[in-house]
């Protein structure tokens, strides 16, 4: 085919962006990402520039690092492609057929193997928010079957000054700790089998340099927007040169390739920032709020929840549901979810799931007594559901024994006294869709569903002995949007045990994230604040646990509960009974903050503040700058007898803002608050950038947050 570009390099532009591929040889490979060059530059002075000598002992032609790169072509890092058939491809060797750029805005590369007849797309697209979204796709045009072992995204390289890599670990109840070390020779490398994202190995890292903090320095995000198994590489070679490889992780024989067949990768998620990783979080959260997030979803303020789940776990009593459903009223809740235990001999987590049908003997009338009480109360219904899995004990699997997966000869893991449905058979799927269909014609007034996923897929093998996670998946994706298609006021929220399903992929088809199982306020600052590199708050779903955390066991007061919980998507996740009178108004003035400032909280700029690791701050600034939200968080008594100076950033700095305390509604101080001395004053934004404000001497979990507004 002609190629039809003029130019040796072709670019994509964004907003402060520029990447640059060399498409003049055999395979495309990146030679520039970064900030856009302010004056006029020519193919020339890139190429010339990027020129390498021979290295002692090394091939006379170095080996480039394509987009996709293979051993057949003398690479000896990690490939993009590993394939193999019955007849010569153990590798890929394909020329560049056409590159197609459209206003620089996005790039389409076909090569040819005419040897193996492979045929390789590589596509990427910058938007306007400085994020590349690019994929590889792979065709077999061969008579013979071909076994694709991996096809990762397109390889992408870094620059050598880039020495320090910060990925994403944890457990449930702790998800998303960053994890900090130095660049080294060598690879590191994060691979994920449990059959979803994950709360141990989430699909991201960053990459930048030592010194780059959250306000300065420059910065690579990388994010796998895929919702099951995956692999996540950066490898520095020997040679100096460094790279970021990010797809799916395929079990032996998961995909087969008859010909004309296809395999394309996850799609992947990059952006580089000049600015420190606040910034580079800016480029995602604009690009989750404008590429990614529905506009029904855009257009309507986030209500906030009450969920049963932690007030009476499957101890469900019509007359309790409706006292429950009064004291959140009153609370100024604005959405009632009805967790676990509504369903057919659902009275603890050993049975019940499959049968999604109305437990009789519970709800002798149905649902609709609670359900009218709720909307007259003024609040939209909510329901649980757990769609993917079966428990031993229900009559689904009495009947289709065969509709799960496992692995023959091993026996089922005891997990959560539950095994996992087969979403790639169609009767599975079928069943699944008219119950959940059913259930919202039955029930109109259902506007939302948690969708919840609480067990590993040990065991992916479907009825005739393949693996199925890759299938798996995108039946999944194909289910939630039969779904959501058939009922296009509905809400769903990706609940995967907190935090296990928190990616690009699933929220193409979900509206909001359960960030974590743990309501621990003092752990989900940690948990909140991993969680927004990628994520914006808006999707966050953060509730106001019980006065004990039932996972951790800590007891913390209600004020700096509610305020972790304020800058999410809030709720309430305990029994309203709980508190006194003096803790009900304190949550109530919560959640009226909430209500009065979430247009602020779900659309301004985060600014992580950089802090001692006894603290949490941050700021959330309006994308005029007139107004801000700052929180200060001490979570354990600092080396000094007297806390730090806090510099405020995202200001404008020839603004005058009003500073206000919003929280708490009563200081606990050891002596006088020097705050008196601050409160209602004028203050000009560089001088709070630049002197900053000086802390008060506050006890341990506690929170200070304050609004800053312009004066006129």
């Amino acid at each position: 085919m002609k190629r039809v570009y003029q130019s040796k390099l072709t670019y994509l532009n964004g907003k402060q962006t520029t990447l640059i591929l060399d498409c003049s040889g055999r395979s495309p490979y990146l030679v520039y990402w970064g900030n856009k060059f302010d004056n006029p530059i020519s193919d020339e002075m890139i190429l010339k520039l990027g020129k390498r000598q021979e290295a002692p002992c090394s091939p006379s032609q170095e080996v480039s690092i394509t987009l996709s790169p293979t051993h057949g072509s003398g690479f000896c890092g990690h490939p993009g492609i590993e394939i193999f058939n019955e007849k010569k491809a153990w590798s890929y060797d394909g020329k560049i057929d056409r590159v197609e750029n459209i206003d620089n805005q996005k790039i389409v590369i076909e090569s040819w193997d005419e040897i193996r007849r492979i045929r390789i797309i590589h596509e990427l697209k910058m938007s306007k928010e400085d994020v590349v979204e690019c994929t590889t796709e792979l065709i077999n045009e061969d008579e013979t079957t071909l076994m694709v072992n991996s096809c990762f995204a397109p390889t992408l390289c870094v620059p050598h000054h880039m020495n320090q890599l910060i990925g994403f670990e944890g457990q449930w109840g702790k998800e998303f700790q960053l994890n900090k070390q130095e660049i080294h020779l060598g690879t590191y490398c994060r691979e994920n089998r449990r059959g979803k994202t994950s709360h141990d190995s989430y699909p991201s890292f960053l990459v930048s340099e030592k010194d780059t903090n959250e306000e300065r320095g420059e910065c690579y995000g990388f994010h796998l927007g895929w919702s099951g198994n995956h692999q996540l590489r950066f490898e520095k070679l020997s040679d100096g040169r460094s790279y970021a490889q990010l797809g799916e992780l395929l079990f032996p024989g998961e995909v087969r390739l008859k010909k004309g067949e296809s395999y394309k990768s996850p799609s992947l998620f990059a952006s580089f920032s000049s600015k420190g990783f606040s910034d580079l979080s800016h480029n995602f959260h604009s690009f989750v709020r404008n590429q990614i997030i529905s506009d029904k979803i855009k257009s309507k303020p986030r209500p906030v929840h009450y969920n049963t789940w932690e007030a009476i776990y499957f101890d469900h009593d019509l007359e309790t549901l409706k006292e429950l459903t009064v004291k959140a009223s009153n609370l100024g809740v604005e959405r009632f979810v009805l967790d676990d235990g509504w369903f057919q001999g659902r009275v603890n987590d050993r049975a019940g799931l499959g049968d999604w049908f109305v437990d009789e003997k519970r709800y002798p009338n149905g649902l609709s007594p609670l359900i009218e009480t709720v909307l007259e109360k003024g609040m939209e219904f909510g329901i649980w559901l757990e769609p993917e899995m079966v428990n031993p004990d229900s009559d689904l699997y009495r009947n289709h024994p065969n509709w799960v997966l496992r692995s023959e000869g091993n026996e089922q893991l005891n997990f959560r006294h539950q095994y996992v449905l087969d979403l790639t058979n169609p009767e599975v799927t079928d069943y699944l869709y008219n119950c959940i269909d059913s259930l919202l014609k039955e029930y109109p007034q259902i506007s939302y569903i948690k969708w919840d996923m609480n067990r590993d897929i040990n065991h992916p093998e479907n009825e005739i002995g393949r693996p199925v996670v890759h299938q798996y998946i995108h039946c999944l994706y194909s289910l939630i949007n039969k779904i959501k298609k058939a009922h296009p006021e509905l809400e769903i929220e990706s609940c995967s045990s907190g935090g296990g399903r928190a990616d690009y992929g699933i929220l193409r088809f979900t509206d909001r994230v359960w960030t974590s199982d743990s309501n621990d306020a003092l752990d989900r600052l940690g948990i909140q604040k991993g969680f927004s590199f990628f994520l914006p708050s808006e999707v966050m779903g953060s509730h106001v646990g019980p006065r004990t955390c039932h996972i951790t066991g800590r007891h913390i007061d209600i004020e700096m509960r509610s305020s972790v919980s304020l800058f999410g998507h809030m709720g309430i996740e305990m029994d309203p009974r709980e508190l006194n009178q003096k803790e009900e108004e304190a949550l109530s003035k919560v959640i009226s903050f909430y209500k009065e400032y979430r247009s602020l909280i779900h659309k301004g700029n985060l600014e992580r503040l950089d802090v001692k690791e006894n603290i949490s701050a941050f700021m959330i600034v309006s994308s005029d700058k007139s107004n801000a939200l700052f929180s200060y968080n001490l979570l354990e008594k600092g080396k000094t007898s007297l806390p730090e100076v806090i510099r405020l950033r995202g200001l404008n700095p020839a603004f005058t803002y009003r500073l206000n305390l919003l929280l708490p509604t009563e200081l606990k101080e050891y002596s006088p608050s020097i705050l008196e001395h601050i409160e209602g004053g004028l203050f000009t934004g560089e001088i709070l950038i630049k002197k900053g404000i000086q802390m008060p001497l506050r006890f341990p979990s506690q929170n200070l947050t304050f609004i800053l507004k312009t004066c006129s």
